[in-house]
C-alpha cells in the first residue's frame, strides 16, 4: 500500500517547507540554474470579443491553469498547463454577466441549470510554457508550444457536455441563446500529468473520466465508468468502461479533479473534486468524504486498471478565512471546500490542494494506514448510509488517508491569486502555483507563482 507522506514541516512566509530525500530519473538542473525568477507574473493571451445579441460584449483571454505539471527529468523551467473545457456561464448568472435574465431557454421552456458557451467551437489544449526570469529577478512565461486535443481522425474535440443518461448532464447554449447538441466526445479536463514518452494522462469532469492522449494530443483511450460507455460510443476514440460505476454518482461540474504521476510512471492517482451525490445532492452539500485512487499503468504508459481507493476527509469550512484580518472565504459553505489538484514529490509522496477561492492549502498525505476502499460496500450503488452519508468515518470502521498541512495562503501568502488550480514541483526547492482565471470572464488574470521551497533542516 502507498505511503505518501511522513514528517512534520514548519511554516515560513512565501515558503513551502518539505524534506526531498532523494529523487527519480535523469537528474535535472534546479530552476535557479535554470534562471527562473521567482514571484508572480501575468499570462494573459486575447481569444477575442464575443458580442451578445443585447450589445453586451465579453473581452475573453485563454485560461491557462485548470492543471500544470513538470515531470523529473525535463529542464526545470518547463512546465505543462491544461485548459478545461473553454469560456462558460452558469445559465443562473446569465442576468449579471450577460446582462439577459431567463438567457437560457431549452424546448421545455427556461434552463437556469445548463451552460452558456459564448465561444463552442473552443477546443480544451495542452501548453507548454517555459519559464524565466527579467533583469530584476521576477518570474516570467512564455507559450512554447500549443497541444489541442483532437479524436482518432484528427479532427478537434470541444467542451461541450456529454449525453448521459445514467448521471445528469447539463445543456448548453451560445451566445445567441441558441441550444447546442451534447457531445459524446466533449471534455472537461481538469488534470494534467505527461509520461516519460510525451504522453498525456488527463482527469476529466463529465464523466467523470481519465484521458490518455498522445504527445500530438490525439486521444488514444478514455476511461470512464462501466455503465456510461453505451453513452458515450458515438464518440471518435477509444472507450473502457474500467473506473467503478459508482463514480457515475458525482455531483454535476465536480468529478475528476486532480491527477498525479509517480516518479516511476507507473501509478497515476486521481481524486473527485467533491463527495459524491449520493444518494442525492443533499448528501454532497454536507459530506466531508472525498473518494482518492491509484491506478495501475502498464510498461507503456497504457490503463491497466484501478488498483486501490481512500478516503479523503475535507476540512471545515470555517478554516478557509480569518476573522480577524479579514482574509480569506467568509461565509462559505461545507459544498464550497473542494480538491482541485494533486502532484507528487520525486521522492513519491502526494501533495492534495485543498481550496475554497480565495485561501489554497496543501496537504501531504499518507496512505500507509488508511483504509482500500476498492471494491467493497461503499462502491456499490445500494449500500445506505453512503459513504457520503458517513459523518464519522471511525464509527464504520473507515480510516482516511492522514493529513499534513505543509502551506496555507491565509498566512503564508496572502496575496496569492484566487483559485489556485495548477501545482508543479520544479525541483527540489522550488514550486509554481497558478489558477484558473475562467476566461477573463470578469476580468481576471492568469497568473503563474514560483515560490521558493526550503528543505527542513532535520528529519
Amino acid at each position: 500500500m502507498p505511503c505518501f507522506t511522513r514528517g512534520a514541516a514548519p511554516l515560513l512566509s512565501l515558503t513551502l517547507t518539505l524534506a526531498i530525500a532523494g529523487t527519480a530519473g535523469a537528474a535535472t538542473p534546479n530552476a535557479s540554474d535554470a534562471g527562473i525568477g521567482t514571484g508572480s507574473t501575468a499570462l494573459d493571451t486575447p481569444l477575442g470579443d464575443i458580442a451578445f445579441d443585447n450589445g453586451k460584449t465579453l473581452a475573453l483571454t485563454l485560461g491557462y491553469a485548470s492543471s500544470a505539471t513538470h515531470r523529473d527529468g525535463d529542464p526545470a523551467d518547463l512546465v505543462y498547463a491544461l485548459t478545461d473545457r473553454g469560456p462558460n456561464i452558469h445559465c443562473d448568472d446569465s442576468g449579471k454577466v450577460v446582462g439577459v435574465a431567463d438567457f437560457c431557454k431549452g424546448p421545455q421552456g427556461v434552463d437556469n441549470d445548463g451552460k452558456i458557451f459564448p465561444m463552442p467551437g473552443f477546443t480544451p489544449q495542452i501548453t507548454a510554457i517555459r519559464l524565466g526570469a527579467d533583469a530584476d529577478g521576477h518570474l516570467t512565461a512564455r507559450v512554447e508550444r500549443r497541444i489541442d486535443l483532437k479524436d482518432s481522425q484528427g479532427q478537434p474535440i470541444s467542451g461541450i457536455g456529454n449525453p448521459l443518461t445514467v448521471t445528469d448532464t447539463e445543456n448548453g447554449y451560445d451566445a445567441h441563446g441558441t441550444q447546442l447538441p451534447l457531445d459524446p466526445e466533449g471534455l472537461d479536463p481538469e488534470g494534467l500529468v505527461r509520461l516519460a514518452d510525451g504522453s498525456f494522462w488527463l482527469s476529466e469532469e463529465y464523466g467523470p473520466s481519465l484521458v490518455h492522449a498522445a504527445a500530438d494530443g490525439t486521444i488514444l483511450q478514455r476511461v470512464v465508468p462501466d455503465n456510461e460507455v453505451d453513452d458515450l460510443k458515438a464518440a471518435n476514440y477509444p472507450l473502457a468502461g474500467e473506473l467503478p460505476t459508482i463514480l457515475s454518482r458525482r455531483k454535476l461540474n465536480r468529478g475528476a479533479e486532480s491527477l498525479a504521476l509517480s516518479p516511476d510512471g507507473r501509478t497515476l492517482y486521481f481524486a473527485m473534486q467533491s463527495p459524491l451525490a449520493n444518494p442525492d445532492k443533499a448528501a454532497y452539500k454536507t459530506s466531508r468524504n472525498v473518494r482518492l485512487f491509484a491506478v495501475d499503468l502498464d510498461d507503456q504508459g497504457r490503463f491497466a486498471g484501478v488498483a486501490h481507493e481512500y478516503l479523503y476527509r475535507l476540512d471545515t469550512p470555517d478554516t478557509f478565512h480569518d476573522a480577524d484580518s479579514g482574509r480569506g472565504d467568509a461565509n462559505a459553505k461545507q459544498s464550497s471546500v473542494k480538491v482541485s489538484e494533486m502532484s507528487i514529490l520525486p521522492d513519491g509522496r502526494l501533495i492534495v490542494l485543498e481550496r475554497v477561492s480565495k485561501t489554497t492549502k496543501l496537504y501531504r498525505i499518507d496512505a500507509s494506514a488508511a483504509t482500500d476502499l476498492l471494491g467493497g460496500e461503499y462502491d456499490a450503488l445500494d449500500t445506505r448510509p453512503t459513504l457520503a452519508q458517513v459523518d464519522d468515518p471511525a464509527s464504520v470502521g473507515i480510516v482516511p488517508v492522514a493529513k499534513q498541512l505543509v502551506f496555507d495562503s491565509l498566512t503564508d501568502a496572502p496575496a496569492l491569486a484566487s483559485k489556485i488550480e495548477g501545482v508543479a514541483v520544479l525541483d527540489a526547492t522550488h514550486l509554481l502555483l497558478a489558477n484558473d482565471n475562467d476566461f477573463g470572464i470578469e476580468g481576471a488574470d492568469s497568473v503563474f507563482t514560483v515560490l521558493p521551497l526550503v528543505p527542513r533542516l532535520s528529519q
